[in-house]
């Protein structure tokens, strides 16, 4: 993973709720990047401007939210985006207090609120495309 990294690959993850799985998921990046600290992205950080200006973002929850319109796994959160970074570019994405996986894959249910999905698909586009061009 680490020469994976370091070469220009770039790692997309989400759905981390509270702190025990953040604790957890940390645990493996630091065996990873045990030199690199991971800090929130800024709002006006290139991640977020390749091909959407995304400065309003929100939380977007998982697939629960179809059966309970509960937006939050976690109560009391705010939905962070966090990097792992080299000089100039973004290496680890890490969506944390959200599921954006669940958006995409609960697009076309009509349960499932579009402006969730929305953003969703407009964070990956942007994940994407900056990937291949940084």
């Amino acid at each position: 993973m680490r020469e994976y990294l370091l070469r220009g690959g770039f790692f997309m993850c989400d759905d981390f709720w509270g702190e025990s799985q953040w604790a957890n998921f940390m645990e493996s990046m630091h065996r990873v990047f045990p030199e690199r600290a991971v800090v929130d992205i800024p709002n006006d950080d290139r991640i977020f401007h390749s091909v959407y200006d995304l400065t309003d973002r929100y939380q977007v929850p998982g697939a629960r939210y179809i059966q309970t319109g509960v937006t939050e796994n976690a109560k009391a959160v705010s939905p962070l985006a966090r990097h792992l970074r080299r000089p100039g570019r973004v290496m680890v994405a890490m969506t944390f207090q959200s599921d954006l996986g669940d958006s995409w894959e609960w697009a076309d249910d009509p349960g499932y609120d579009e402006k969730f999905s929305a953003l969703g698909i407009r964070i990956g586009i942007n994940y994407i495309v900056y990937a291949m061009t940084h």
